[in-house]
């Protein structure tokens, strides 16, 4: 028939629809990328979908526990309010749920003020307690008790915070210390590693030689070390830099024995000769006709990199010598876990290992499919 092309007609699609095209078919890593881009969309944007500040507190209701979020044709969202008791011989708080009043929830509603990225003076928030339904409902039936009205979806900590607003919070520190760490790490590994695998000779054993003494050192000792010389009058914008950096300068080593090797395998190659040949620059081989060469391999190195500078942050600020207080990370937010009174009495404190489990699953997910997508040409 005339218009419809031949069967066996090769398709000529470029190197990155191969790519593309591979990577869907990676079920796995396809979701896993829709889940860092929706945890880290929810970091950008945490000031909004956070329903308190990170500085609002009720000590009223401590260690409250997570509230369930309902939906009736009635109310339309809302959660039962609860009521606290104190044990008069071990002070501990329980809670427990009024069936008779409930709270009313609303989106987009007007909340605690806040600045969006710290510029823009907001006071909206995608989900939270509607104070104007609650109030005309106390009006409404005559309450004369005043009850603070509360929504904790994740539960409360010790000083009556809300759980799910301080770990969204926290997501900006501890899902950006990975990024910008990166950068760091790939600066050092491409440069270090490329300069190892070309030049050879005496640089190449004096680099291999220095590798060898980093990969040596413990590194959870080392970084102690590091973190706890880091002056105690710090802002806690210097002290995240210094974290940055610190788990950058001891990450870089995989990434420049991967590329080491890559480039001892193809500067002999003939394409290499030939730009040698040319009038090429060292340079200019390296980063524009061997590098591009091998870009799976470093793809692979550098996002299984990331959940390791995000483990190590966690870490660091759990052991109380990387971020302190009041900067919220989810290492910060495990502080309160120390006790192991706490954690057996009010669980939900455990949450942020949830999410630092989730997005160093997902990064390994993600690394896998892309390593087989960048080799589209390659066998299962």
């Amino acid at each position: 028939m005339r218009g419809r092309p031949a069967r066996d007609t090769p398709r000529s699609d470029t190197q990155w629809a191969l790519i593309a095209r591979r990577f869907s078919r990676h079920r796995l890593a396809v979701a896993s990328l829709y889940v860092l881009v929706a945890l880290y969309f929810l970091a950008l944007f945490a000031g909004f979908f956070a329903p308190y500040t990170a500085e609002w507190r009720d000590l009223d209701h401590a260690y409250c526990p997570p509230q369930m979020l309902r939906f009736s044709l009635a109310e339309g969202l809302y959660t039962p309010a609860l009521v606290r008791h104190v044990d008069p011989v071990t002070f501990r708080k329980t809670y427990t749920a009024d069936k008779a009043l409930t709270v009313p929830l609303g989106l987009f509603v007007k909340g605690e003020p806040y600045r969006l990225w710290g510029l823009i003076p907001m006071e909206r928030h995608f989900l939270g307690v509607d104070r104007e339904a609650w109030r005309e409902r106390r009006e409404k039936d005559g309450a004369k008790t005043e009850i603070t009205p509360t929504f904790y979806m994740l539960g409360a900590d010790h000083y009556g915070r809300d759980l799910l607003s301080r770990i969204l919070i926290g997501a900006r520190i501890s899902l950006s210390v990975g990024l910008v760490a990166l950068a760091v790490t790939f600066l050092l590994g491409i440069i270090l590693g490329g300069i190892s695998g070309y030049v050879g000779g005496s640089l190449d054993n004096l680099i291999q030689r220095g590798i060898e003494v980093i990969n040596a050192m413990p590194q959870l000792p080392l970084w102690l070390a590091l973190a706890a010389a880091m002056p105690q009058d710090w802002s806690p914008l210097k002290v995240y830099f210094a974290i940055t950096i610190v788990l950058s300068l001891l990450g870089w080593t995989g990434l420049a024995r991967v590329v080491r090797g890559k480039l001892l395998s193809l500067r002999e190659e003939d394409y290499t000769m030939a730009a040698r040949l040319l009038g090429a620059g060292h340079g200019r081989i390296i980063f524009r006709h061997l590098v591009p060469g091998f870009t799976s391999h470093i793809i692979v190195a550098l996002t299984l990199s990331i959940p390791a500078i995000i483990l190590g942050e966690t870490s660091l600020s759990f052991l109380g010598v990387g971020l302190r207080p009041p900067v919220i990370s989810w290492g910060v937010l495990l502080q309160d876990c120390m006790n192991i009174t706490a954690v057996v009495n009010y669980p939900w404190l455990l949450l942020p290992v949830v999410f630092i489990v989730a997005v160093v699953l997902s990064f390994n997910f993600l690394g896998d499919g892309l390593r087989d997508a960048a080799d589209p040409y390659g066998g299962h």
